[in-house]
């Protein structure tokens, strides 16, 4: 996919990874529809992006607000042929603490929002995107679905978060199959984490941006969570 032709739907748009990948993309020449629940954070980062961003805000649990999201980037600029999820919300609660088990409704919650939340938002995005006409390489769509590293190590307190992550990695492979036909491409994206444990890189936010150009420029890729960019 070309990214000068990409039209993005970005969940959580508006702030950590999600703004990262909006102005990444936006500077790449895409047009981002920042998908967000904080309206002034979403209005502001898509008025600083300009011309390449517009804003909308939703809840990526509500079917009626996913489609509206993508009813308007169809309506402004004739289509959608990407799907970027990184909508999601951490808990660390551990699975019992002084002999109080881990709330239900809490790890539902998160599996909600994180799981569920994600798979709206790609059941969706996907029903539009068989519509598009095929690119050069045949291709309607790309849908991009950010992971973590809990998804495959999580740590104490992490059960909610991790389950939440290790479904939407799960999910990459059947989806990538389902969607093979009607040439729409699958990738789960494990960004940068910490070098140690607390740590946070200050590059993370750009090297997801450049891990989300990767999946989407590149033909073919499908149905793999990748930790990397290949060839780095």
């Amino acid at each position: 996919m070309e990214l000068t032709q990409t039209i993005a739907l970005i969940s959580g748009g508006a702030s950590g990874l999600g703004a990262a990948a909006s102005r990444g993309l936006a500077a790449r020449g895409a047009r981002v529809l920042i998908f967000d629940q904080n309206e002034v954070r979403a209005e502001s980062l898509a008025g600083l992006l300009g011309q390449y961003a517009r804003w909308m805000v939703g809840d990526v649990t509500e079917a009626s607000n996913v489609q509206a999201a993508i009813d308007y980037a169809q309506q402004t600029w004739g289509g959608l042929n990407a799907a970027i999820n990184t909508a999601g919300i951490g808990m660390a609660l551990r699975t019992t603490s002084k002999n109080s088990p881990h709330p239900l409704d809490v790890f539902d919650e998160v599996l909600r929002i994180n799981l569920t939340g994600s798979f709206n938002v790609l059941r969706l995005c996907a029903t539009a995107m068989v519509n598009n006409p095929p690119d050069a390489n045949g291709e309607r769509g790309v849908i991009i679905n950010a992971l973590d590293v809990a998804a495959f190590d999580g740590q104490a307190g992490q059960a909610a978060y991790a389950a939440s992550k290790g479904g939407l990695a799960a999910l990459t492979l059947p989806v990538s199959r389902d969607l093979a036909g009607d040439g729409i491409r699958v990738v789960g994206l494990v960004p940068p984490g910490a070098e140690n444990a607390g740590a946070v890189r200050s590059s993370r936010g750009d090297e997801f941006a450049r891990m989300v150009a990767f999946a989407l420029a590149t033909p073919g890729l499908t149905g793999e969570n990748l930790r990397d960019v290949p060839g780095d």
